[in-house]
Order: structure tokens, then C-alpha cells, then sequence
């Protein structure tokens, strides 16, 4: 197999975006749970949004001229994520996925990244076996939410939408509970209109660039959170990730309606902090 590869483009968001559908796909009927994904054209929308920003690396895999997989990583903040990682289904087992993370890991030290993260599909035994062999560490067994919650209004908590102004304060709301930042992850929640706080006696206690797939949340305590996730509209994608451990936010949610939708594992390398207060991760981490 002549496998080369190369810096992804938007052109590629067509290929790539056929290939991550029905890569999550398969693995998903695999073990009889929902795919993540529910069309070839949101995953194409998706890699072309990613391959269009600045700020995430790409790697595409190319086997005979023919797209088979394609890798990202996401280099905005501090810590850097992987992901996702696709492999076409017809092309698996040939060590392209590894290839591609060599990749991306090796982008990841010429950057100087004090850590990486990734959030990996629990049921997907080899993914995990690789990540490990290259690594990450499991921190987190994560629970996918879905459903549908009825609005909930905490005592004494205001959820806002966030402005710029509110900046500083989730970096250091993030940088409290985690060790670091991620500035920039916040400021894009901000331009696209998605980001939410919450305050307490005018001061604010909790953030989420989104309560979805791609968005993450940190809070002073689990009421900030629920504060957040009652406010949300709806849950972008698969659904919001939400540590397992965290029994009593978990109960609270399948309370109000919500439901495991897929069981997920949140691994890291380098700089990882044992958090110091409640959150939830995002896909990226």
C-alpha cells in the first residue's frame, strides 16, 4: 500500500466528510448503539468547517490518490485535541490510523504542546488499545446526554448569554478548576453566539461555550451546571458529555428527562490536572 500523507484543504471536505460518516457509522452498528452522525452532509459541513480554520491542523491519509482517512488537531488554547480520527471502513487494519497519529502528535511536539487530549468512543476496543500503545492516559469515563429538558431555573442563579466581556472571568473560572485555559475556544463561542454564563450574586460561577458535542462547561459547583443545562435550548449533536463519577449531576439529568445515549472515555498525555471542581468536556476534550 503506497500511503502517503499530506495537509488537509476545504476541497478534501467532501471526501473526508463520506468517509467519517461511514466510518462512525460502522463501528456504531458494530455494537448496536446510534451513530453519531445522522447524514454523509453534516459530517461533510463539519470537515468543511474544520478545514477551513486556521487554528486546527489537519492530516488527510491518501492511498492511490483515493482519500481514506483524515486526522485534526485542534491547537487554539494551551492543551491541543485530536480528533476525530476516520479511517474509510474498506481500507481498516493497514496501521493508517496510527500513521496519522504519529502525525499529529508529532505536529503536536514541533507546537510545543504541553498536553493533548481526546475523547475516544468506549465501545471501540481498538481505537483505545492505540491511543494507549501512543500514550494517552484514561481520565474519565464520560456518559453521552440526550433528550429533551424542560426549562430549569436554579435559586439565585442568572443564566446570560456571554459577551466578550465575560472573557477574563471564564479563563480564570477554567484556569481554577483545570490549570489552564482555553481563551480562544471561549472567544469563538462568543463570536458564534453560543456561549452561556451564569451568575450568583453578580458574580459569575459557570460557563459553556455550548451544552453539545462540541461544546464544554465549567462551574464553581454542580448547580452551575444544571443552571446551564436547563437553560440550554436543545444539545447539538450525539448529545453533551458528562463525567460518569459525577453521580449526582447524572442522576439530576436522567431526573429531568435526559438519557445515555453512548458510554465515551476523555484520555490525555502530557499536562493533565485532576479537576478541582465540576465540568463537562467536550468531544475535542
Amino acid at each position: 500500500m503506497d500511503l502517503q500523507l499530506r495537509p488537509g484543504s476545504p476541497q478534501d471536505a467532501h471526501a473526508c466528510g463520506a468517509i467519517c460518516f461511514a466510518a462512525f457509522t460502522a463501528i456504531a452498528e458494530q455494537h448496536n448503539f446510534p451513530p453519531d452522525w445522522p447524514s454523509p452532509e453534516v459530517t461533510t459541513a463539519f470537515m468543511s468547517a474544520f478545514l477551513a480554520r486556521p487554528d486546527i491542523y489537519s492530516v488527510v491519509a491518501v492511498v492511490d490518490g483515493r482519500i481514506v482517512g483524515s486526522n485534526f488537531l485542534t491547537e487554539e488554547d494551551t492543551i491541543a485535541g485530536v480528533g476525530p480520527v476516520t479511517v474509510d471502513p474498506a481500507v481498516q487494519d493497514a496501521s493508517i490510523g496510527r500513521r496519522m497519529m504519529e502525525d499529529i502528535l508529532q505536529r503536536a511536539e514541533r507546537r510545543r504542546m504541553v498536553g493533548i487530549r481526546l475523547v475516544q468512543t468506549t465501545y471501540n476496543r481498538r481505537s483505545l488499545a492505540l491511543y494507549s500503545k501512543l500514550g494517552f492516559d484514561v481520565r474519565e469515563l464520560l456518559v453521552t446526554m440526550q433528550g429533551s429538558c424542560a426549562p430549569v431555573e436554579l435559586p439565585g442563579r442568572t443564566v446570560r448569554a456571554g459577551t466578550e466581556d465575560d472573557v477574563a472571568a471564564c479563563d480564570a473560572l477554567c484556569a481554577q478548576v483545570h490549570g489552564h485555559d482555553r481563551t480562544a475556544e471561549v472567544r469563538y463561542s462568543v463570536e458564534q453566539g453560543t456561549a452561556l454564563v451564569v451568575e450568583r450574586e453578580g458574580r459569575l460561577t459557570g460557563y459553556a461555550t455550548s451544552v453539545g458535542f462540541f461544546g464544554h462547561a465549567v462551574g464553581e459547583s454542580n448547580d452551575d451546571l444544571k443552571a446551564l443545562i436547563g437553560s440550554a435550548p436543545a444539545f447539538p449533536g450525539p448529545g453533551f458529555l458528562l463525567p460518569a463519577r459525577n453521580g449526582e449531576l447524572l442522576r439530576w439529568c436522567l431526573n429531568h428527562g435526559l438519557r445515555i445515549v453512548q458510554p465515551m472515555t476523555l484520555m490525555s498525555r502530557g499536562l493533565y490536572n485532576e479537576p478541582s471542581a465540576v465540568f463537562l468536556p467536550s468531544i475535542v476534550y
